[in-house]
């Protein structure tokens, strides 16, 4: 049965890997299930990632893996090889595929991206993207990735409740990020939604960092978040 504490989880977009392994302890107990990005990954991610694993928790590797098919296959299957629980690709079919053929028989799910929360109607105009509202592109790009193999998708608040929705989506993972506690900076965020609002919304998981890392106090923000959630 799954930790509720699993439904936080908190972004180590920190400089290194003993920075974030000074957060985790920081932490504590009830922080369950960690995000490790591209930022991390020059600054030991990987080696983080494996100490994280070792320590109990769950990790999410957050990688938005996008190449030829072959290229994100291999990298699939060396990355699994850290027995993470989480790890994304973009959203576009063939790139889901590839990297579902690269995970093989482990249990890594598969996160496909649809459209990053800093993104807004004028980031994809300047993308060269299809005309249509964010919200319609997120849908389409969300039904496309689980029929191609997707475990989950990346979306933010305002497009989990129409994913959730979805007959393809049945069984499948909502994975919420763009996530600001009341009184929070919004920061490079675009799309965001409070803890609560997001869950309500249909997300399974909600990714937050700022909020819990620069706070005085990072372990009772992160407890404050856990008790906001329905």
């Amino acid at each position: 049965m799954q930790n509720p504490n699993d439904r936080l989880i908190v972004a180590l977009d920190l400089p290194n890997a003993l920075e974030g392994l000074r957060m985790a302890e920081r932490l504590g107990p009830d922080v369950t299930f960690y995000k490790i990005g591209l930022g991390m990954l020059t600054g030991g991610g990987l080696a983080l990632a494996d100490e994280l694993k070792q320590k109990g928790k769950r990790v999410f590797l957050d990688m938005k893996l996008f190449d030829i098919p072959a290229t994100v296959e291999a990298a699939v299957t060396g990355l699994c090889r850290w027995d993470i629980d989480f790890l994304t690709v973009h959203g576009d079919p063939n790139v889901v595929s590839a990297a579902a053929a690269g995970r093989g028989d482990k249990q890594t799910k598969i996160l496909a991206v649809t459209v990053l929360t800093s993104s807004d109607r004028t980031d994809l105009d300047l993308a060269l993207m299809r005309p249509g509202s964010v919200a319609d592109i997120v849908l389409e790009r969300a039904r496309l990735a689980f029929l191609a193999g997707a475990d989950g998708v990346i979306a933010s608040a305002e497009e989990a409740r129409a994913i959730r929705d979805l007959p393809e989506a049945r069984g499948k993972l909502i994975v919420t990020p763009g996530i600001r506690p009341l009184g929070s900076a919004k920061g490079d965020q675009k799309r965001i939604a409070t803890p609560a609002g997001a869950i309500n919304n249909g997300a399974d998981h909600i990714v937050v960092g700022r909020p819990v890392w620069n706070a005085p106090d990072p372990a009772e923000a992160a407890r404050s978040i856990l008790a906001e959630l329905p």
